[in-house]
């Protein structure tokens, strides 16, 4: 925990049904270098960005599996997964345990989105400036990283509660080579 105190905060940066949040770490934007993390598999074996180095990246970020919008979040980009290219991987990070997010995506069928847990260190929501101070979740974004690692796409949703525009993800996913 004492490195989150060390993080930059961004006060009031998204809400949570209105109500203003913090979010720490730096605020990312297009054009720069994916930083690294460090968050768990299901199986709750490390898994790290240049895992997938050969792989362009689908970012989702979500608090919670287990809320409606995280649900809607991860299934539509489940479906989506299907028409993607196969040197394209779709992550589904949250602060959900391993064991949960195991669970979630049994029941609901999710078998496209890889989903890693960022409980044990934050080190995801740190690097990615997502992690809500006051929470201990993950504020909802996606993210698209190119093979070489630098981001091509940001969206950090300002409204916990509210949906990202997937449409507007897919289409900026679709210009990368």
């Amino acid at each position: 925990m004492q490195a989150m105190a060390q993080q930059p905060e961004r006060k009031n940066a998204v809400t949570f049904k209105g109500n203003p949040l913090t979010l720490l770490g730096n605020e990312l934007k297009t054009g720069m270098k994916a930083p690294d993390f460090e968050v768990l598999a299901n199986d709750l074996s490390p898994v790290k960005l240049n895992d997938y180095h050969d792989k362009i990246k689908v970012i989702s970020v979500v608090p919670s599996l287990d809320t409606p919008v995280c649900d809607a979040q991860t299934r539509k980009f489940n479906e989506a997964a299907a028409l993607f290219s196969p040197d394209t991987v779709v992550l589904t990070i949250s602060m959900d345990l391993p064991f949960a997010q195991a669970r979630w995506c049994g029941a609901a069928g999710i078998d496209k989105v890889i989903t890693l847990s960022d409980h044990k260190a934050g080190s995801f929501g740190l690097n990615y400036g997502t992690l809500i101070s006051e929470l201990r979740l993950l504020s909802r974004a996606v993210f698209i990283v190119d093979k070489e690692n630098i981001i091509r796409y940001i969206e950090y949703v300002p409204e916990v509660t509210s949906h990202p525009d997937y449409d507007k993800a897919i289409q900026n996913l679709k210009l990368i080579k």
